[in-house]
């Protein structure tokens, strides 16, 4: 059981009073925008996934809300379990995956596919906490006492770049580097960080697959082939201008209703909406994903203890790197790399662990004054 500073215990009745529903209802407004996109994309209708896509938002929204009322203290004695549990998946994913798409990244079930790299992302940002709670500001700025969190980084990337999945792989690593300055890890580190990569990106492009060589060719000259490599983007671009201020409404975009824009219920989704409704639509997306990173960082910054300190700022950015590469993707600012736009892009282990993270968010809004000891277990 964890030591605390303080032994007030929230009852159920408090725990419900102090949710924050200002994060729920925008949760829920952004889920239903989502689910609203892919009734058009399927042609107005609920086949083939509004639909799924709504059922699964109902189940994990209430699966959101019973992790938002578990104290944070429970996930600090699970998150080094639930990251090897995690781990362990990812090893299973390599040895017997699914494999899809050309890819090996789901484990079947049966009646369903799980994505063990996505929820990894979860894991990770538990792990990474956890083990910077327990430090002290001087042991932070210790070079040796960094070896431990880069390998808990390093390994996971590892085995999903196996797979290969460089976009989520990214996104692992940005989330941690992120955790790892705001936990106090120095500047000049990450400089050195940086100028590493720096040095093997050219062995590093020999090792990457053809396919992803092509997609970094087609962002750098996307005109080169446009019935090939340079398709998809290019008919995203043309579907974004075409919406213009307003759109052509809803169910009305012709790349899409004529099935020109490709992966248009997954990567591409916010080019369906910047189509039906303009300019204005994708800015009142980007408003509301904009005012959710402001619910999820004032929660990390308001929280009194380490732990969730952490966990709140590493999911918050981990959400942010979402919308940012994925609307970053679809606009031809960065190559395509196949990551969705958070809570709208149709999927199931993708649905469920944001909306994981936000009940973690929430549970950490609830619980931000509960005061935990540096050594966080009891002997």
């Amino acid at each position: 059981m964890s030591r605390l500073t303080t032994t007030d215990h929230l009852r159920f009745s408090d725990k419900l009073r102090h949710l924050n529903w200002g994060l729920i209802a925008l949760i829920a407004i952004i889920g239903f925008i989502g689910v609203a996109l892919l009734y058009s994309a399927g042609g107005k209708s609920w086949q083939p996934w509004a639909g799924p896509q709504l059922s699964r938002f109902v189940v994990g929204f209430g699966i959101m809300m019973i992790i938002a009322l578990i104290d944070v203290r429970v996930w600090l004695r699970l998150a080094y379990p639930l990251y090897g549990i995690m781990l362990f998946l990812l090893v299973v994913v390599e040895v017997m995956g699914h494999i899809g798409m050309g890819a090996q990244r789901w484990i079947s079930f049966g009646f369903f596919v799980l994505q063990p790299s996505e929820l990894m992302k979860i894991a990770l940002v538990l792990a990474i906490a956890r083990y910077f709670h327990s430090l002290s500001f001087e042991d932070i700025g210790h070079p040796v006492k960094l070896a431990a969190p880069i390998l808990m980084v390093l390994a996971p990337v590892g085995f999903v770049l196996l797979q290969p999945n460089l976009g989520t792989a990214m996104l692992l690593m940005l989330a941690s580097g992120a955790m790892f300055y705001a936990a106090g890890v120095r500047w000049w580190k990450f400089i050195i960080v940086i100028a590493l990569a720096a040095i093997i990106a050219p062995i590093a492009w020999h090792h990457l697959h053809d396919y992803q060589r092509a997609r970094l060719m087609t962002f750098l000259n996307p005109g080169a082939d446009p019935l090939g490599t340079g398709y998809n983007i290019l008919q995203s671009k043309i579907a974004l201008g075409s919406g213009g201020l307003f759109g052509k409404g809803f169910g009305q975009g012709t790349q899409s209703q004529l099935q020109f824009l490709p992966e248009k219920h997954t990567d591409f989704i916010f080019v369906v909406l910047a189509e039906e409704f303009g300019i204005f639509g994708a800015l009142f997306l980007l408003g509301l994903y904009f005012l959710l990173l402001v619910y999820g960082f004032m929660i990390a910054f308001t929280c009194r203890n380490q732990f969730g300190r952490l966990v709140a700022f590493g999911l918050t950015t981990s959400f942010f790197l979402y919308v940012f590469v994925n609307v970053a993707m679809v606009t031809g600012t960065i190559p395509v790399v196949g990551i969705p736009l958070p809570l709208v892009s149709y999927g199931g282990t993708a649905m469920l662990t944001l909306l994981i993270g936000c009940g973690l968010l929430l549970g950490i809004s609830v619980h931000r004054d509960v005061r935990i000891s540096r050594t966080g277990i009891s002997d």
